[in-house]
């Protein structure tokens, strides 16, 4: 017994270290008192009321849960308590969670984001091996911040209230986009000249290796092959400085990360030269990773969220016309194809996807290359007739919004497109055309994880090749895959401690009396006797302050999103009348209890010496007296 015991709390001090690493790396480099400050300086309805709005209910406030469907309100908000929690679904805890939840973004950013809410710095802690790369990185990143902004509206000025804009304005207005669209975007205009932005940028003060670590400008003696055609003196007169612009006679693109951030650029050719690209991107910089960002995803994470569905397309201007037409849940990738990682962001939003690519063989083509990247991450795979040489740009500004939204609604399942695409011009009289078109397809077939999806899909396939769907499975290779991250329902019972445990949770988080009372006591003795006393350790380490708000929201921040959940619930419950007396002396002899349970499993071991019975039978007569003292009326145990 003592052995298992021993055992049990080795288990536990291992759960509480890799809980606290997580803690860690959940609140990254910012101090607590930081995440207080920032926490005291915004109320959490002014917050929440910021993205939908909050009903009167008493002293707190109520709102349809944004993190379930639901017809009848459950979301709460205490103000008292600055917190929120949802008793439909168990969401809640502190503005900062409520922020990650709803915003999709990490704690640290969402740290970040309330503090420029509230004019506040954060100064993140700096400290052991490699700390001082680390924080020349984080300088760096935000002096980029800081000229991606800058230039973005730059660029915007240019487009919108400078004559040297005006071919550039003509252009989009012929494509439906007008000044008041290309504001709301903050599209922009790069001057066709060498050194345009790099002279602008240079009398800010910007320093060269920061305006070449952007990529906004190159080092002269760079290779310039997507640039344009230019004269042999606007060469020279290139050459005649130490740096030139790489955007130049382009239509600016910012491309934003999921907080509205600008990271990076996507340029397109006003006027098409020989060997120049159409599109050019900015290139990956300490900012921006190409196969990491969704262009549009800062404006439209909240449709996507709602429709439970992304439309996918290929061009910034696609998704623009579609946006600004009213059709929202639209993202579109930094190149011809989805990533992994893009992937990735997309499944935190939707379950399912429509692509929009055009009709062409190089739509198609990214499609296919989309294809396993969306299908390792479980999202449903629809694609939308385009017709032959039209685009969602040029579609929905003739046909109109209602005709697009029929197209997605009757976007075909992948595999039907798909499989109808690779047998169409297929000899299936031909054994070796048929076994290799087979493993094409069951490659692709092994990325859908669903058991459901892919059993209809090995029917289809195998109906269309004629071969049986046992023999075509065989063909399917096997994918590892990572378990599921969410909480399990036993994982939630192992969590949730028993009533008594419970209700002091809740009074120490309460009352300052009853955490000073708890604080006072053996606390650590008892509670190491007992299980299920995870929560109430971790409060009563801490420095929480009940009646501080902001204490609270910072104690609430350190705990693992599952933790919050369950204490967020606790906090808005009504206060118990109970004294926090009453069932810390339940506790205490539960513990008692526990201890002479244990000596006495242990006294009836064959093996044990004459000396170790003696000292038993004492241990066991000390904790009967202990018991029987606690259980006399006039509160003898409360001491």
């Amino acid at each position: 017994m003592f052995g298992q015991q021993t055992a049990l709390r080795k288990f536990a001090i291992a759960s509480k270290i890799k809980r606290g690493k997580n803690n860690q790396a959940r609140m990254g480099t910012i101090p607590s008192e930081t995440i207080e400050q920032i926490a005291a300086a915004n109320d959490i309805v002014e917050v929440i009321g910021s993205y939908f709005p909050l009903k009167r209910a008493g002293a707190n406030f109520k709102a349809l849960c944004p993190f379930h469907q639901e017809k009848t309100p459950s979301f709460m908000v205490s103000p008292s308590r600055q917190t929120f929690h949802c008793f439909g679904c168990g969401a809640g805890g502190s503005v900062f969670r409520f922020v990650v939840d709803y915003e999709h973004i990490d704690f640290p950013t969402a740290v970040r984001k309330l503090a420029a809410r509230a004019g506040i710095t954060v100064v993140e802690k700096s400290g052991g091996r490699g700390a001082g790369d680390e924080e020349r990185q984080r300088e760096l990143r935000q002096r980029l911040l800081k000229l991606h902004a800058e230039a973005a509206q730059w660029f915007d000025e240019n487009l919108i209230r400078r004559e040297v804009g005006k071919t550039a304005r003509q252009y989009l207005r012929s494509r439906g986009i007008t000044v008041e669209i290309a504001m709301r975007w903050q599209l922009g205009y790069a001057p066709d000249e060498w050194d345009a932005f790099g002279s602008w940028a240079r009398s800010r003060g910007y320093d060269v290796r920061d305006l070449i670590a952007s990529g906004l400008i190159k080092a002269k003696d760079d290779s310039d092959p997507t640039g344009s055609q230019r004269s042999v003196s606007a060469q020279g007169a290139a050459h005649a400085t130490a740096s030139y612009d790489r955007f130049r006679g382009r239509i600016m693109f910012p491309i934003c990360n999921d907080v509205g951030e600008v990271i990076a650029f996507s340029g397109r050719l006003l006027q098409d030269e020989e060997g120049a690209a159409k599109y050019l991107n900015s290139p990956e910089t300490a900012l921006f990773r190409k196969g990491g960002v969704l262009f549009g995803l800062d404006k439209s994470k909240r449709a996507l969220i709602e429709a439970d569905c992304a439309v996918v397309c290929e061009g910034q201007l696609d998704l623009i016309s579609l946006f600004e037409s009213g059709i929202t849940n639209v993202v579109a990738p930094q190149g011809t194809a989805f990533t992994e990682a893009q992937a990735r962001i997309l499944k935190r939003f939707v379950n399912e996807v429509v692509l929009c690519f055009d009709a062409d063989a190089a739509g198609q083509k990214a499609a296919e290359r989309s294809l396993d990247a969306l299908l390792q991450n479980d999202l449903i795979v629809r694609v939308a007739e385009i017709p032959a040489g039209e685009d969602p740009d040029s579609l929905v500004r003739r046909e109109g919004k209602t005709a697009f939204e029929k197209r997605i609604a009757d976007a075909r399942d992948f595999f039907d497109y798909w499989i109808e695409r690779e047998t169409a011009n297929l000899d299936l009289n031909s054994l070796s055309a048929k076994m290799e078109v087979a493993r094409t397809l069951a490659e692709t077939v092994s990325y859908v994880h669903d058991p459901v999806m892919r059993g209809e899909v090995i029917s289809k396939i195998s109906a269309r090749l004629a071969v049986s769907a046992s023999a075509f499975a065989a063909l399917v290779p096997k994918q590892v895959r990572k378990g599921p991250s969410e909480m399990t329902t036993e994982r939630r019972q192992q969590l949730v401690p028993p009533n008594d445990i419970a209700l002091l949770c809740i009074l120490a988080l309460r009352s300052e009396q009853a955490h000073q009372f708890l604080r006072a006591q053996s606390w650590r003795e008892v509670l190491s006797q007992l299980p299920s006393t995870y929560f109430l350790e971790r409060i009563l380490e801490s420095e929480v302050r009940p009646n501080d708000s902001a204490s609270l929201s910072a104690f609430l921040a350190s705990l693992e999103p599952e933790e919050e959940d369950i204490i967020s619930g606790w906090l808005h419950l009504k206060t118990p009348p109970n004294s926090v007396a009453v069932p810390w002396l339940r506790l205490r002899q539960a513990a008692l209890r526990r201890q002479l349970d244990i000596a006495k499993d242990r006294i009836r071991l064959p093996e044990l010496s004459t000396g170790d019975v003696i000292n038993l039978q004492k241990q066991i007569l000390d904790l009967q007296e202990q018991l029987h003292e606690l259980s006399q009326p006039a509160g003898r145990g409360d001491n």
